[in-house]
């Protein structure tokens, strides 16, 4: 049966000017022509086709390819082994390029510039997701807040990260012992808690006001791989997220109306001033 070199490009995925090039190479050149001079192509050149990409497939060059299919005595298998070295090698260098991009990755996407020793002396159980940094850089990298945050993560010495990361797991455990004691997550305790991980958050990295705070603890309920950076997952109990959530509303709520309660006091000192002021015009 023969096959038209448009049907012999469908079956073997390439173009049709593949298979012309090959023709022209002396890699494949069909076996008939069509009564207007068209190439056909006979199952034994689908055969011989298969075997041209299958070596291309293993980085032959189509000089290689040509030697072996050309010279029935070509050492094929002794071929394969030198091929299977080189890609071996390849796989190996690739491997590398691989941990560097990764590294690249997280220095720019977590702003942590340590090696990975370093990084579990740190960290210990706390992991920073890519896929979570890569999705938090395009919510929030607009914002000067984020840009600020990267910028100081990236200039923390590896003792800055270790007096961070000891400051994060005492309150952490403070965190756990409130939660398991069963102390309401809007009381007066689990609000202290909110309020020392604005000011952690504040001091290691960028500003924090209860705003933003708020948006950052959304995050905690909504994505377990941002609270997974609060507490690893061997520590994390039921309801512990939502927990932390509401605590830090409810410290946003207080923080409001001591502002707003500041406001009134100062608007009332200025009011006393005046009063003592027109008194003093009056005598």
């Amino acid at each position: 049966m023969s096959y038209s070199v448009g049907q012999v490009a469908g079956f073997a995925g390439v173009t049709v000017r593949t298979l012309h090039y090959y023709d022209r190479a002396g890699l494949l050149s069909p076996g008939d022509r069509s009564p207007a001079g068209y190439r056909l192509y006979s199952d034994a050149d689908l055969g011989r086709l298969q075997q041209i990409l299958f070596y291309r497939e293993l980085g032959f060059s189509l000089e290689e390819i040509g030697s072996i299919l050309q010279d029935p005595r070509a050492d094929v298998l002794e071929q394969l082994r030198e091929r299977h070295r080189q890609l071996t090698e390849q796989v190996t260098r690739l491997q590398k390029l691989v941990e560097v991009a990764e590294h690249a990755m997280a220095v720019q996407q977590t702003g942590v510039e340590l090696t990975p020793q370093e990084r579990f002396e740190v960290f210990g159980d706390v992991v920073f997701d890519l896929s979570y940094a890569t999705d938090a850089h395009l919510k929030w990298g607009r914002s000067e807040a984020h840009r600020e945050s990267m910028a100081r993560a990236a200039a923390h010495t590896k003792e800055d990260w270790q007096q961070l990361m000891a400051e994060a797991t005492a309150w952490r455990k403070r965190l756990l012992a409130t939660f398991d004691a069963g102390a309401p997550p809007d009381g007066e305790r689990a609000r202290v808690l909110a309020e020392e991980h604005r000011q952690h958050v504040g001091r290691w990295f960028a500003p924090c006001p209860p705003e933003t705070h708020c948006r950052i603890a959304d995050d905690y309920v909504a994505d377990a791989r941002a609270f997974a950076l609060v507490v690893p997952p061997a520590e994390q109990r039921p309801g512990l997220a939502q927990f932390l959530h509401t605590a830090v509303h409810a410290n946003a709520v207080h923080a409001n109306a001591v502002h707003a309660n500041a406001g009134h006091a100062n608007a009332g000192h200025a009011n006393a001033g005046h009063a003592n002021a027109g008194h003093g015009e009056a005598g």
